[in-house]
């Protein structure tokens, strides 16, 4: 009987040590919960995505190298995308060069570009956009800080169709093309020239034959002056004749005298 007894104490201590729940980490919890199975079918997933496109590359090497190119030229345009100080620094410099030259020898588009610009400046009307890719400089009707009830209205607000007839400059790859074209040749004033023909109001670089012969002359030109041989000899030889010719004139006057 007592065995028995102790038997079945040793059965129910061994079916509550089955039935006891195993103590879990921390870590295995998260593992286990939803969010844990969510991140880690993200992670496989994005693990095959890479697996992917590793493999394709290897696949395909000019389609890789192509879209590489685009994705380098995209990041490229966008890091060197100018901005709206960049363009007031440019219009103040572009404005000191005009400035630096006589008004008789500026050229009329730059400068009329350049104070339009400044006008508009001076007055806040210069807006600024971003594309990504590029800047738009635009000008706008009224100043932000005018309190009309045309600039603050909204449904008076200039509409998007009409901002291409708006635009003033783009900003691309660091330069702002609009206000560089119109600076070309601005120290040339084209009003001077329009009474000469047609075929003397367009210049010409240069060509590189023409280029190296002016630096010839220039060099030649800084030459020191050297008197050569030949050229003392030519000067005695008249000289000599010449003495040559007076004796003999003495001679014959000397005969008729004795005569």
């Amino acid at each position: 009987m007592a065995s028995f007894r102790a038997a079945r104490r040793l059965f129910c201590a061994a079916a509550e040590t089955a039935a006891a729940p195993v103590p879990t980490s921390r870590w295995e919890k998260l593992k286990n919960s939803k969010a844990g199975v969510w991140c880690r079918s993200l992670f496989s997933d994005y693990k095959e995505a890479c697996r992917e496109i590793v493999v394709g590359a290897w696949e395909r090497p000019l389609k890789t190298s192509a879209y590489a190119t685009l994705l380098g030229g995209a990041w490229a345009c966008v890091y060197t995308k100018p901005d709206q100080s960049s363009f007031e620094a440019v219009l103040l410099e572009r404005s000191n060069q005009l400035g630096l030259l006589s008004p008789w020898i500026r050229s009329a588009t730059s400068d009329g570009h350049v104070q339009s610009l400044v006008k508009l400046r001076n007055e806040s009307r210069l807006r600024y956009i971003s594309l990504g890719l590029l800047s738009v400089i635009y000008h706008a009707d009224y100043d932000p800080d005018t309190m009309l009830y045309e600039a603050q209205c909204s449904n008076l607000s200039v509409p998007w169709r009409d901002l291409p007839q708006r635009v003033l400059d783009i900003g691309f790859t660091g330069r702002w093309w609009i206000l560089d074209s119109k600076m070309k040749d601005y120290d040339i004033n084209e009003e001077e020239f329009k009474h000469l023909p047609a075929h003397m109001q367009v210049t010409l670089p240069p060509s590189v034959q023409e280029v190296e012969r002016n630096e010839r002359l220039h060099r030649e030109s800084l030459l020191p002056v050297t008197v050569e041989e030949e050229d003392k000899g030519t000067n005695i030889v008249p000289r000599k004749e010449s003495v040559s010719e007076e004796s003999q004139i003495k001679a014959v006057k000397e005969e008729q005298t004795q005569s």
